[in-house]
């Protein structure tokens, strides 16, 4: 057979066959790039970069609506951190900035503060606040107590009523009242109850 593939090498029929196949080799290679290129059609690029653009416009507004939100949720602390300053006292000075206001408040109002009770309660949650109840009794005419509720309405501190029970005395002009009011104490982060 050597001796056939020698001769059949020198034949010219078989160098054309020869080209040819290459030839038709590189044809059917160019042809796959021409019509199905490994990066995909235009369209298909087309296609994918349109998808990438809805992708990308898509998480621009959610990048947007989580900046708003953040923005909305630093606003709500500056906020709520300046009703903490306006509204609530600090546990040291609380006692007697309290007490002081109730009894201004029942002087201006007309009414007797008689006896009172304090408790301090935790917040579950939070490290620096306690909840204060106080429990008071006043005595007064029912115009003199109506004018100390309007007081305490619109006082400067936060002030909540939870209870109000009032029943008359014998006299009948006069009511004995028990208030039950709750508000908020700051402590210091760390510092003992």
């Amino acid at each position: 057979m050597p001796k056939n593939f020698k001769a059949a090498v020198r034949d010219p029929r078989f160098l054309v066959r020869a080209i040819l196949g290459v030839l038709l080799a590189a044809n059917l290679v160019a042809a796959v790039f021409a019509f199905k290129p490994f990066g995909g059609s235009a369209e298909d690029l087309r296609r994918h970069r349109a998808e990438l653009q809805s992708q990308l416009a898509q998480m621009q507004a959610r990048l947007a609506e989580t900046k708003a939100l953040a923005s909305k949720v630093e606003k709500g602390r500056a906020e709520g951190d300046q009703f903490l300053d306006h509204y609530v006292t600090d546990r040291r000075t609380t006692f007697s900035t309290i007490f002081e206001e109730l009894d201004h408040t029942a002087q201006d109002a007309g009414i007797k503060p008689r006896d009172r009770n304090v408790e301090l309660n935790a917040i579950e949650g939070s490290d620096t606040l306690e909840m204060m109840s106080i429990t008071a009794g006043y005595e007064g005419s029912y115009e003199s107590l109506q004018k100390f509720m309007n007081l305490l309405d619109r006082s400067p501190r936060f002030l909540i009523i939870e209870s109000l029970v009032a029943a008359p005395q014998q006299g009948g002009q006069t009511y004995n009242v028990t208030l039950k009011l709750d508000t908020f104490v700051k402590e210091a982060p760390g510092a003992a109850s």
